[in-house]
């Protein structure tokens, strides 16, 4: 960063220093041409009152190195020049500078010279007999000027390098010192320090990206505290019902169980393989949802026809518990992946068959709210406490253990949910009072943007 100021500012003052010099060298050469014609005139007059006393012969006395000198008649004949034969000379009539002199009594202009082959000064003014008497100076070139200051201008040019080469460093250091110094992790101590008052909104660039990178950091480390916390609850579930089934069956292996006893062994062996099936394809829906691997995409779903599928599915283990299902509500269509929804509804219910009272009823009422639409799943059962409400979406998190074990689940029903609202950009709501029964809520959006 430092090189690139560097050169950058170095490249803009030499920039500016040749510039500055060109600017000069024009300005005096444009000086210096006006300043000539200025002499030139000057000189023309008075080689006009020295020809107006004296005629031709002023002109073959005077000795002029300097300056041609051509005497013209009226008609553009030339009479005299100081350089060439009246012979070789052609009609000047045409000449501008004798023009204006013979309309206006003074004429001058600029051109390259036929005969020379150089541009020229020309000043030409009229005398009493109607003729012409010009003056002609060479002009100096731009190179030949130049050529006579080439040592002085070469010594302003380098010095002025130099001189940038040296500011452009130093500025370079000054602009980059404060940046070099600069804590990244703190930088808004630097916010009232004028050093950086030119570069203050990058210290709130920087500030707001270490709060973003302290936040993402937090994320990490709680999403990777909730995946160890979840592999461990995944294994300690997953060990219990191995060891009953691993104890059941060494007994009937070693004969120690009663003819009559095996089909109750067998059975619960079946129930806590049933549990240990259950336990792994949550554990698989929920992989699936935190990775976002459904590939099934968005389409029309009815939220009443799902909800009449789910009480189907449900209806003997509902009639087992003694609690009955009851669907109710419009027909609503929204966005969404059918099994998914139905595995939000299907484990809503679930939960409320098995933590209903024997008699008790679960409600499912679909509502049409416009732009949105949503299931609601009541059930008369014992309910969660407030101060427990808030975690019940948490993985293997359980309100009544013993219960739950009891009633076969997993604890992972509501995390299925939370997740598997979430991809539909659903909102979940829970309203509970302890013995009288829960209430959750889910809202879909009815267009998925």
């Amino acid at each position: 960063m430092n090189k690139k100021i560097f050169y950058a500012i170095w490249s803009v003052t030499t920039f500016v220093l040749v510039a500055a010099v060109a600017v000069i060298i024009a300005v005096f050469y444009s000086s210096y041409q006006a300043d000539q014609m200025e002499h030139l005139k000057i000189e023309t007059e008075l080689a006009t009152t020295g020809v107006n006393q004296n005629g031709v012969d002023y002109l073959k006395e005077i000795s002029v190195s300097e300056f041609r000198i051509t005497w013209i008649r009226q008609d553009g004949t030339v009479l005299y020049d100081n350089e060439f034969s009246n012979d070789e000379m052609e009609n000047h009539l045409e000449r501008e500078e004798v023009r204006d002199a013979i309309e206006k009594g003074y004429g001058q202009s600029s051109r390259y010279s036929d005969t020379l082959s150089e541009k020229s000064f020309y000043a030409a003014e009229k005398l009493p007999d109607g003729s012409i008497l010009r003056l002609c100076v060479t002009q100096t070139s731009l190179w030949q000027l130049m050529s006579k200051f080439m040592v002085i201008i070469v010594i302003i040019v380098g010095a002025g390098l130099v001189f940038s080469l040296i500011l452009a460093r130093r500025l370079s250091i000054r602009i980059t010192e404060p940046i070099n110094r600069m804590s990244l992790e703190n930088p808004m101590q630097y916010e009232s320090d004028e050093s950086y008052a030119e570069i203050r909104p990058l210290l709130h660039r920087l500030d707001e990206q270490n709060r973003q990178i302290q936040h993402d950091k937090a994320e990490l480390e709680k999403t990777s505290m909730i995946r160890q916390e979840f592999t461990a609850n995944a294994s300690h579930e997953l060990k219990t019902p191995l060891h009953v089934i691993s104890g059941y069956a060494e007994l009937i292996e070693n004969g120690m169980v009663k003819e009559q006893d095996i089909p109750v062994f067998a059975g619960k062996i079946r129930r806590e393989s049933q549990r240990m099936t259950n336990l792994v394809e949550d554990i698989i829906e929920l992989s699936h949802l935190d990775s976002a691997a459904y590939e099934e995409e968005f389409e029309s779903c009815d939220l009443r026809r799902i909800a009449e599928n789910t009480s189907d599915s449900l209806k003997q283990t509902a009639d087992e518990a003694g609690v009955q299902i009851n669907v109710s509500g419009p027909f609503v269509v929204v966005d969404g992946i059918p099994s998914v929804i139905h595995s939000i509804i299907y484990n809503l219910c679930s939960n409320a068959v098995k933590y209903s009272f024997a008699g008790g009823n679960v409600e499912i009422t679909t509502e049409d709210l416009g732009e949105q639409a949503a299931v609601h799943v009541r059930d008369e059962g014992v309910g969660i406490a407030e101060e427990e409400q808030a975690r019940i979406f948490e993985r293997f998190y359980r309100v009544d253990k013993s219960r739950s074990k009891e009633v076969g689940g997993t604890g992972l029903g509501l995390s299925i949910v939370k997740h598997a609202a979430l991809l539909h950009n659903a909102s979940l709501e829970v309203k509970s009072e302890v013995g009288k029964g829960s209430e959750f809520t889910v809202t879909f959006p009815k267009k998925q943007n």
